[in-house]
């Protein structure tokens, strides 16, 4: 699929937040990584998670 392969490439840009093992989704991995990383560029900034994190960060 297009999106598997596309965070398969966000994941390399973007190490540490595991797009290529969660593909975007809101795993409890995922919002672990988006607390202690932050918010790349390749996040949805209409995701709630993303805008909670942007408050903080």
């Amino acid at each position: 699929m297009y999106r598997d392969r596309w965070m398969e490439t966000i994941d390399r840009r973007f190490p540490g937040y595991g797009f290529s093992k969660h593909k975007g989704y809101g795993t409890k991995d995922h919002l672990k990584a988006l607390d202690f990383l932050g918010v790349s560029s390749a996040h949805r900034k209409s995701y709630a998670p993303v805008i909670n994190a942007l408050k903080t960060h």
